[in-house]
């Protein structure tokens, strides 16, 4: 049987077969990994897109009233989905968007709005139409109150009363009283 040769890339050894001579072997050997270098290539995300001061909310999709006159009929629902059906308004990504209705136009048929922000101009308008709006309902989650903190809630809250003055003054006694009240120890 042969006996094993260390380090002539064999089995055994510190750097057997792995090299380890030049660059890795000197003083100072600092190298990045490879994939730090990949991540330094891609484009940094700062803030909130191109612009800092873009809010995060989206924006709705404007139509105007003069548009819905032309497509709906007198005592049609009015709701983003239902004009995306219509093909007024497209989707995002396949969402149904936010949808504000302004008052660009007249409109003379009476018309349900539900579902869809609206202008003051636009909403005066379709309500002289002899139409209704409904307001949109709140994107806002409202926090809901444990029993216990809806009683602490609703529970009047009590006022200290203010002590008078000299009541305050009679139930502090200086030491010199309480040491001389106090028998003395025989």
């Amino acid at each position: 049987m042969k006996r094993v040769i260390v380090a002539r890339g064999g089995k055994r050894g510190k750097t057997a077969g792995r090299g380890g001579k030049g660059q890795s072997a000197r003083a100072g050997n600092k190298r990045r990994p490879e994939w730090r270098d990949i991540i330094k290539r891609l484009p940094k995300l700062r803030g909130r897109g191109i612009n800092p001061q873009k809010g995060f909310q989206e924006k709705p999709v404007v139509v105007n009233l003069s548009l819905i006159e032309g497509v709906f009929s007198a005592n049609d629902q009015i709701s983003p989905a239902i004009l995306v059906e219509k093909g007024i308004v497209s989707t995002w990504s396949g969402n149904i968007p936010l949808v504000k209705i302004l008052g660009d136009g007249d409109i003379t048929k009476a018309l349900k709005v539900s579902g869809c922000s609206v202008s003051e101009s636009a909403k005066a308008k379709i309500e002289k139409a002899g139409g209704t709006v409904t307001a949109m309902p709140s994107r806002v989650i409202e926090k809901k109150l444990t029993e216990a903190q809806a009683k602490r809630a609703a529970a009047p809250k009590k006022e200290k009363a203010a002590k008078p003055a000299k009541a305050a003054a009679e139930t502090k006694k200086p030491k010199a009283e309480k040491q001389a009240k106090k028998p003395a120890k025989e």
